[in-house]
């Protein structure tokens, strides 16, 4: 099926440039589309069959763009709103696209990996309860986690209204204040809540990997970038706790 598009929109949106930085390299004869200098930034081509490159090195397709996000404190979860700073607010013009959102949420104090994404089965695949997918969270608590909160995540926690799975809970043998927590779901506030119904409060929360895709220790707080298509289906590796252990 021919995906006809303009050069300077396809080479933008894989990351090229923007409209204007590919302009001036199409001027320049950087630009070949099939073998040949492309001569307009304009003209259209077929995304699926034409082999474009730049300098000398192909650009792949992507039918849909990955972005991992190092998400800072003080910033909504959200594509939009008048009040307040997004996450889309941050991306930097050069990862910009129509369609993006975030996949799933990180809490408006919560910090560290969140994915951006215009792929909505990507996105649903990764939320679905049955996927299991885990995610690792690093947490500061305001009292010292104890044995008997292992025990309770272990095995399930089951407090008033709240009803949570199983979930891995590790102390830090330095400091019983820092712990590290695996969960496999995704409800409202979970890991607040959890340590809530053991007597504890969260004072600091930072997710840390998602399934076998862990947050680039290269980005700092607000910081971005692309993920290529096969480092973002890492999060649905099953074996994520295996992985991160032996890494």
């Amino acid at each position: 099926m021919k995906k006809a598009v303009r050069l300077d929109k396809f080479l933008a949106n894989e990351n090229i440039g923007s409209r204007k930085a590919v302009g001036a390299l199409v001027r320049s004869g950087a630009v070949t589309v099939n073998g040949q200098a492309a001569k307009k930034a304009d003209q259209q081509i077929d995304a699926d069959s034409d082999r474009i490159c730049v300098n000398g090195t192909p650009v792949r397709y992507n039918a849909h763009t990955y972005i991992m996000l190092h998400k800072p404190a003080g910033v909504l979860t959200a594509t939009r709103d008048s009040r307040a700073e997004t996450v889309l607010d941050l991306l930097p013009p050069a990862l910009r696209r129509r369609g993006l959102f975030p996949a799933g949420r990180l809490d408006k104090d919560t910090t560290g990996l969140l994915i951006i994404t215009d792929d909505g089965g990507y996105a649903h695949r990764m939320l679905a309860p049955k996927s299991h997918v885990i995610k690792r969270y690093e947490a500061v608590l305001d009292l010292p986690a104890e044995a008997a909160d292992k025990a309770r995540f272990a095995a399930g926690i089951e407090s008033g209204p709240d009803c949570f799975a199983p979930a891995l809970l590790e102390i830090s043998e330095t400091d019983p204040h820092t712990v590290w927590v695996e969960i496999r779901e995704g409800k409202f506030h979970q890991v607040k809540r959890m340590f809530r119904a053991c007597g504890k409060n969260v004072t600091a929360l930072r997710r840390l990997s998602i399934g076998a895709l862990r947050l680039d220790a290269a980005l700092g707080p607000g910081e971005a970038r692309i993920l290529p298509e096969n480092e973002a289906m890492l999060v649905f590796v099953k074996d994520a706790e295996q992985i991160r252990r032996k890494a």
